[in-house]
C-alpha cells in the first residue's frame, strides 16, 4: 500500500530552527502589530524579491484588497478569469466591477491584444495573473496602461522568486501581490504581500491593514484586520533561508515530468518562457485530444492514491456566485484550457520515481 500523494506539500524547516527563531517571543512577548520578526522579514525579503518596498499581511488575498482599496480605484478593473477566485473577490469586495479579459493559448496568461477593446470611460485598472509562475506580457501591458491612465496591479501569487532579465518580477506595474500561503513555493503558514514603487504608498497600506488606525487617536480609513503575526514571520524567516534549494529542487522534479510527457500527442506542456527565471510553481498538463480526457485521467490518479488538481476550474466567470451576471463564453480559450487542465503533484521533496509512476499512469 502506497501513501497518497498529494498535488503539493508544504515546505518547513526543521523543528529545532523554527524553535530557536520562536524563542525570544516568549520574552518579549510581542506577538503581532509589526514586531521584530515582522520587520526582518520585511527586510529579507526586499533583499530576495529585490524590490524597493514591500508590505507584509496576514495572507494574500488581504493583500490584493487592500492594495485595490489603497490606489482608489473606481469603476471597471479589466483582469482574467483563468485565476483563482481570490482574484475576483478583491476587486467585487472594493465595490468595483472585473470586466474579464479571455488569455492566450500558450501561457495561459491575459491576451494583451483584446485588453483594449475591453477599455471603457470607467475603467480604471488593469489586474493581470501570472499563471503557474508564467509572466505576463508586462511591457505591452505597461504600454496599454501608460496610453490610457490606468493603474496595473500583478497577482503574482504564482510567481515568488521569479525574475525576468534579472529584474525581480515584483517591479513591475504599480504593485504586485505575493500570496504565501501553506501550499506555495514560499510560506509563512499563511501570509502574503504587496510590494510597490511609490514609496508614498507604504504608510497607507499599513494603516489600512491596520483599522485605517493613523494615530493614537485618529482612525482616517476604513480598513481591515490584515497585519501578518509574529510566528507567521518566524516562519517566513526559516523558510527564505531555504528557498533557493527548493525551488533547485523542484526544477528537478519538473525536469523529470517533461522526460516523461514531452512530445506525446494530445498532452501539451507549457514551454519556458525566455527571459523569465522560472520558480517551478506549479506543472500544467492540458489534455487536448488525448487518448483520455482530463476527468478520465484525474479519476485513474485519483484511485491510485494520487491528488492532482483541476487548476483552474471551473472559471471565475463560471462559479455559482458570478455565472448569472458574467458569459464565460465570452472568455472562450480560457474556458477551453479549463476543461482540460490538470496539474500535476509538484514539491520538493517528491521522488522521482513517483513522478516516474504517475506518469506510467498518465501514458498507460
Amino acid at each position: 500500500m502506497t501513501n497518497k500523494i498529494q498535488v503539493t506539500r508544504s515546505s518547513m524547516p526543521q523543528l529545532d530552527e523554527y524553535i530557536d527563531e520562536i524563542r525570544e517571543l516568549w520574552n518579549s512577548r510581542w506577538l503581532t502589530n509589526m514586531g521584530v520578526k515582522h520587520k526582518k522579514l520585511e527586510s529579507d525579503l526586499i533583499n530576495y524579491l529585490d524590490v524597493s518596498n514591500i508590505a507584509l499581511f496576514t495572507n494574500g488575498h488581504i493583500a490584493l484588497e487592500t492594495v485595490i482599496a489603497a490606489l482608489d480605484l473606481e469603476g471597471e478593473v479589466i483582469t482574467t478569469p483563468f485565476t483563482f477566485v481570490s482574484t475576483t473577490h478583491a476587486i467585487v469586495r472594493n465595490g468595483l466591477e472585473p470586466v474579464f479579459c479571455d488569455i492566450n493559448s500558450e501561457d495561459y496568461t491575459i491576451d494583451v491584444e483584446k485588453i483594449e477593446s475591453l477599455i471603457t470611460e470607467r475603467t480604471s485598472a488593469i489586474i493581470p495573473v501570472h499563471v503557474y509562475g508564467n509572466v505576463c506580457n508586462i511591457n505591452e501591458i505597461q504600454r496599454i496602461a501608460n496610453k490610457y491612465n490606468l493603474k496595473v496591479i500583478y497577482d503574482a501569487a504564482h510567481t515568488f522568486g521569479v525574475k525576468v532579465d534579472d529584474t525581480g518580477i515584483g517591479n513591475f506595474g504599480d504593485a504586485s501581490m505575493f500570496s504565501f500561503h501553506a501550499t506555495k513555493v514560499f510560506n509563512t503558514i499563511e501570509g502574503g504581500a504587496v510590494t510597490f514603487n511609490d514609496k508614498k504608498l507604504d504608510k497607507k497600506l499599513n494603516e489600512l491593514k491596520n483599522f485605517g488606525i493613523t494615530g493614537p487617536a485618529s482612525i482616517q480609513y476604513i480598513g481591515g484586520n490584515g497585519k501578518m503575526n509574529e510566528f507567521q514571520a518566524a516562519m517566513g524567516i526559516c523558510n527564505l533561508r531555504h528557498v533557493s534549494n527548493e525551488i533547485e529542487r523542484r526544477r528537478t522534479v519538473v525536469k523529470r515530468y517533461i522526460s516523461n510527457l514531452n512530445g506525446i500527442e494530445g498532452i501539451k506542456l507549457i514551454k519556458p518562457q525566455k527571459g523569465v527565471k522560472s520558480n517551478y510553481s506549479y506543472f500544467p498538463v492540458v489534455f487536448d485530444g488525448y487518448k483520455k480526457t482530463r476527468d478520465m485521467i484525474f479519476e485513474e490518479l485519483k484511485e491510485h492514491d494520487i491528488i492532482a488538481r483541476k487548476y483552474f476550474y471551473p472559471l471565475t466567470n463560471n462559479i455559482k456566485c458570478y455565472k448569472d451576471i458574467f458569459n464565460s463564453n465570452n472568455t472562450p480559450i480560457a474556458k477551453y484550457i479549463a476543461e482540460r487542465v490538470l496539474t500535476l503533484p509538484l514539491y520538493a521533496d517528491l521522488n522521482l520515481d513517483d513522478v516516474d509512476r504517475i506518469c506510467k499512469i498518465i501514458k498507460k
